[in-house]
């Protein structure tokens, strides 16, 4: 395929196995991890984890990514369609709450043709860095039930700094809206687990709380009600963030208060981590 499926509109040559365009990846879902997963919101995680397929490769190249070894290193290995729905059903065999799929913005046309061979029974879950355009959006409306997207910056330049993603802040905002409409405001079943809707992560970064504070500004004018906020600080410097000295260590108790006071006055509703989440424990192990 000649691809523009994100917002870069690199116009690559896809092969199934090799790509030439940003990300690096053919058109088969390369995939790095397939396993119930604890560390989400609760809503999503509840006592039986969350079903999480982690896709290799990625639309932004966040310097201080987490998951550095899949986003930018490639590990992990390509699968079709058929065998990605079968990893629904062993996942659905193991009892997890949902389905989630964990940046797989540049696998849209395989992920959409892995539902169409099954549709799982519990909610689909969209976990992506919020740089989606509206070509992998509308393929996939009808599809996911749960969209968990970032609003990672409030300024354009920050995000080109950072992400190298010309444009972020308003490709993801058009995103978030588009979301929002087709999923509707989040919808919960009896035991508290989520069931519909869109909650927005944004994840603190350390000598930038003024960004922090912006972007929780944006997300109250621009959609209040909506949606819920989850404010992460598991922040700890990855990928090349040594490269970076703002960014070169963890939060600071005040930072991250700053922040949480921030969305707490907001009327913004959502989750909250603990600073004791910042560790690289919660990577998981690309053991597919």
């Amino acid at each position: 395929m000649i691809c523009s499926l994100c917002p870069r509109k690199c116009r690559a040559v896809r092969t199934e196995l090799n790509g030439e365009g940003f990300c690096r990846m053919g058109t088969l879902p390369f995939v790095a991890r397939v396993a119930p997963h604890f560390g989400e919101e609760p809503c999503i995680s509840g006592d039986k984890g969350s079903g999480t397929v982690f896709f290799s490769g990625c639309t932004l190249s966040c310097v201080y990514c987490q998951n550095f070894a899949i986003s930018a290193e490639n590990k992990g290995r390509a699968i079709t369609p058929e065998q990605l729905a079968d990893c629904y059903k062993q996942l659905e065999e193991q009892g997890v709450h949902n389905i989630n799929l964990v940046t797989a913005d540049h696998f849209a046309p395989a992920v959409v043709k892995s539902l169409d061979i099954y549709k799982p029974s519990v909610p689909v879950i969209y976990n992506c860095g919020g740089y989606a355009s509206p070509t992998i959006l509308s393929m996939l409306d009808g599809y996911i039930d749960v969209y968990l997207p970032d609003f990672k910056y409030s300024s354009n330049a920050l995000a080109e700094k950072y992400s190298n993603a010309p444009g972020y802040t308003d490709v993801a905002l058009a995103a978030i809206r588009e979301m929002i409409f087709q999923v509707g405001k989040p919808a919960f079943d009896n035991n508290g687990m989520i069931k519909r809707g869109v909650i927005v992560r944004h994840l603190v970064l350390p000598s930038h709380t003024k960004n922090s504070i912006e972007v929780i500004d944006i997300l109250r004018r621009n959609f209040s009600n909506q949606i819920l906020v989850s404010l992460m600080c598991q922040y700890v410097p990855c990928g090349k963030a040594a490269q970076f000295p703002k960014i070169n260590r963890t939060l600071t108790k005040r930072e991250y208060e700053k922040v949480k006071r921030e969305l707490l006055q907001s009327g913004l509703d959502g989750f909250t981590q603990d600073l004791s989440s910042a560790t690289k424990d919660w990577i998981p192990k690309w053991d597919f």
